[in-house]
């Protein structure tokens, strides 16, 4: 606002002081004579005007034509005509002083304070030449101080305003790099969270999902086989798996989109839900003619797990043994609960073929094509989102073991605070 007052003072000052001027030389003298005068004065605002309102509408759109490589031919041509006008008339000499503000504006500081002072004496020789003759007393003192410090204010004022007008454009720029920051910051931030959300997906499908249409895929040729043998009881018990697993595959997939916990613990307790997940797989894996037993342990006292804990528990669990009667080859698996004061563990044992964890931590065993092979890595990201451990011990031979440790404080609640 400040800057604005200025800058339109400045313009209203020169038209004003234009307009006295032409006023003047109207009411003194032959008109003949003033008809140039008044011409020039006419050529003077409009190249005034002309300039102004080019600089104006650029600074409200910086795609409109930019005057600013021209600005030091503009001020050149409004100080030519004034020169011939103070030559003119001493009527226009008032001039000098919103020209000197337009010249501290567009011209260098080096460059811009010689300008004011040649104008300053040039005032001063136009007032002692038109004061000159026998009606006129000459040079006066006065004619001389009041050029002078009216420059000098002039420049003092110039180069205030010059100091909060550059303070203004970098308050500009810098504002403008924020609101770009802030904007850069806001698509980083979102696209962060969509990958975040990505990888949760990613999870939560591999877990439950895939696993149960895997099931659904086993447990229909199985069905089919029996069906093929002549064994109706068989197949319509594998017909009933079929829609069990279908029927808990549809329960999560609702899940997704109310963002809700596992059906499964909702129903019960995360005991009863691997008791029962245990007893799942014994049977998925006797309909696939292995002869898999699957037992479950509960060790120490349980306490109540806040939903992201039992969550990530079940899902480690399901993960395990999904990988135990596809993969392993297993005949045993033990899924041991544990509470044990400030930590809560699960483990899963089986005694099947093994593998080499350290290759599949190097990336020896990438996700394969079918989309298998993401489980590993899908239980480590769960584990470390709640400040927990993973351990995976196996060797080919030798059976694995799959270690979980979480801390019983929720690292997000802060310290103290239990689950």
């Amino acid at each position: 606002m400040i800057l604005r007052l200025l800058r339109v003072s400045l313009h209203v000052g020169f038209a004003g002081l234009l307009l006295v001027a032409m006023a003047r030389v109207l009411m003194s003298g032959p008109a003949a004579a003033g008809w140039p005068i008044l011409a020039l004065s006419l050529l003077l605002a409009a190249v005034y005007l002309i300039g102004t309102l080019l600089e104006k509408r650029h600074s409200t759109d910086t795609k409109r034509f930019d005057p600013g490589p021209y600005a030091g031919w503009w001020l050149g041509a409004v100080s030519v005509m004034w020169l011939v006008l103070i030559w003119a008339s001493a009527d226009f000499v008032w001039l000098a002083f919103p020209l000197f503000f337009l010249q501290l504006h567009v011209l260098p500081r080096r460059a811009a304070l010689p300008v004011i002072a040649l104008c300053t004496v040039l005032v001063v020789v136009a007032l002692a030449f038109h004061n000159r003759g026998p009606a006129g007393a000459g040079l006066e003192v006065p004619m001389v101080l009041g050029p002078v410090f009216g420059a000098a204010f002039a420049v003092v004022t110039g180069l205030a305003y010059r100091a909060l007008y550059l303070e203004a454009e970098s308050q500009r720029r810098a504002a403008a790099e924020l609101r770009r920051t802030r904007g850069e910051l806001a698509r980083s931030q979102h696209d962060a969270g969509t990958l975040t959300e990505r990888a949760r997906l990613a999870r939560e499908i591999h877990d439950t999902l895939a696993q149960g249409f895997s099931s659904i895929v086993l447990m229909g040729r199985s069905a089919e086989k029996a069906l093929d043998d002549g064994d109706s009881a068989t197949a319509r018990e594998r017909l009933r798996t079929v829609q069990e697993t279908a029927s808990a595959n549809l329960a999560e997939a609702r899940n997704f989109v109310r963002g809700l916990q596992s059906p499964a613990l909702e129903q019960m307790s995360l005991a009863g839900s691997l008791r029962r997940l245990c007893e799942k797989t014994e049977a998925e894996a006797a309909a696939r003619g292995a002869g898999l037993h699957c037992r479950f342990d509960l060790e120490g006292d349980p306490v109540e797990l806040s939903n992201p804990y039992s969550t990530t528990l079940l899902r480690a669990a399901q993960a395990s043994l999904a990988n135990v009667w596809v993969h392993a080859k297993a005949s045993t698996a033990v899924v041991t609960l544990s509470f044990m004061g400030t930590e809560v563990a699960l483990d899963i044992y089986d005694d099947g073929v093994g593998f080499r964890p350290d290759a599949a931590a190097a990336g020896d065993n990438p996700q394969r094509k079918d989309g298998s092979g993401y489980g590993l890595r899908s239980l480590r990201e769960r584990v470390a989102a709640l400040a927990g451990t993973l351990a995976v011990e196996s060797g080919p031979g030798e059976g694995t073991v799959v270690a979980i440790r979480l801390p019983l404080v929720d690292p997000a609640a802060g310290s103290g605070d239990r689950q």
